[in-house]
């Protein structure tokens, strides 16, 4: 019985390094997204940190034009980088989890 619970605690302990290393790669990953004219570009990271932003001469005139293509482009970008990060930890997880009798989370 010990020795079930010791091998179950390294493989979590293994799991939690290996979402630790993909929390790292994920700093790598990059994610664009533009307004649908292009006038405004975005790109961050999986781990939801911006990296550029890009603004056209002409969004510059108008202040609140400018602040509306942010919210909307920042949202979808975010939203993107969200998916891939949830979907990317998710995995790393499942497949490390040690095979707990009642404890299907990730199912």
């Amino acid at each position: 019985m010990f020795g079930d619970l010791m091998g179950m605690m390294g493989k979590l302990k293994e799991t939690q390094q290996k979402v630790d290393d993909t929390k790292k790669r994920l700093d790598t990953v990059l994610i664009d997204e533009a307004s649908s004219d292009g006038l405004l570009k975005i790109t961050l990271t999986a781990n939801r940190k911006i990296k550029t932003i890009e603004i056209a001469d002409s969004l510059l005139e108008d202040k609140e034009q400018l602040e509306d293509y942010l919210i909307l482009t920042l949202n979808k970008a975010i939203e993107k980088a969200t998916n891939v990060n949830e979907t990317e930890i998710a995995a790393v997880a499942k497949e490390g989890m040690p095979n707990i009798p009642g404890m299907d989370m990730f199912k």
